[in-house]
């Protein structure tokens, strides 16, 4: 198989082009285009664009080290960027980014079920990017596990740090935070750093919190009278959620919303669910029916919301 995942190509027959983004043997490939639909075609019936790369991309080479003052060279800031693509939203790519003064010799391989694959080997410069992978968002469960090998090199007279070697089976709570602006790339993604210092653990402090009396709970915060339920309101990581766990999330919000406008006594409160195929309406109405606390509900306002919101009138 001559294509890997993530490359652009385009298609023979056809006037389409997007990522590889699933090897399914080795004469069938999957490519995902502009409208994130994977397309099962033969890998002879596409071709390599050369010369494609993803907006951000900074090509690294091996460079002469540039002098720095003890005082400015910066000896931390490795870190993996997972970045959507400009293109194609179901693909990610995965970056190298070194923010150190260093020059880094990395590599990555993958593993799973005990095969392992070299992915990608090179120098990236001192504030450079690179680009080392390309994986189809919603294959989240089938990632492989990555293997990070990193080495620090300078010309200067500063003491490398010890190599890192970052072991990491990705997991959709890695990426449940928000998305951060990646240095030198300008674009948004999740960030993971690979040489944070270890966490030292002060043993009197340990001990002292043994001892602390626990804190008075919290009160109950005040709802908004409009709730919006979907699910990119709730979560940043929805992308790798499947729609059962989207549901509980939705309703696990619903209740723990509405018992916070009963504590705070509110007139009313309006959920906006959305109209989608109705499920989460009907659950919503379903709870409704039966609560002691509400006095009636109904379709809130049909020139505002369609039918994808619901007010309740509490007792």
């Amino acid at each position: 198989m001559k294509y890997k995942l993530g490359d652009f190509v385009r298609f023979v027959d056809e006037k389409m082009e997007g990522f590889v983004t699933r090897i399914i043997d080795e004469q069938m490939i999957g490519v995902t285009g502009e409208d994130d639909f994977e397309i099962p075609v033969l890998a002879s019936k596409v071709t390599t664009v050369h010369g494609y790369e993803p907006a951000g991309t900074m090509k690294s080479t091996i460079v002469e080290d540039e002098p720095v003052s003890a005082h400015g060279f910066q000896t931390k800031g490795v870190y993996i960027a997972v970045i959507s693509d400009a293109k194609a939203n179901s693909v990610v790519h995965f970056y190298l980014i070194n923010d150190t003064s260093f020059q880094l010799l990395a590599t990555l391989t993958t593993e799973k079920q005990q095969h392992f694959k070299g992915e990608y080997n090179g120098v990236i410069a001192p504030k450079a990017t690179a680009k080392i992978y390309s994986a189809q968002l919603a294959d989240l469960q089938l990632w492989p596990k990555f293997i990070f090998s990193i080495l620090f090199y300078t010309t200067q007279n500063i003491e490398p740090p010890p190599p890192v070697v970052y072991n990491e089976k990705f997991k959709a709570k890695d990426f449940s935070g928000a998305k951060k602006q990646v240095a030198l790339m300008n674009q948004q993604g999740w960030l993971i750093q690979m040489d944070e210092p270890n966490l030292i653990i002060d043993s009197q402090k340990l001990k002292e919190s043994f001892f602390r009396p626990s804190e008075e709970k919290s009160a109950i915060e005040k709802p908004a009278t409009e709730i919006d339920l979907h699910i990119e309101k709730l979560r940043n990581d929805y992308q790798f959620i499947n729609s059962a766990e989207i549901l509980d999330i939705q309703l696990a919000h619903f209740h723990k919303t509405l018992d916070a406008a009963i504590v705070h006594q509110l007139p009313e409160i309006t959920f906006i669910h959305g109209t989608g195929n109705g499920t989460l309406r009907r659950e919503i109405h379903k709870i409704l029916s039966k609560h002691q606390k509400i006095q009636t509900f109904m379709d809130a306002r049909k020139e505002k919301f369609g039918y994808g919101a619901t007010r309740i009138i509490l007792k």
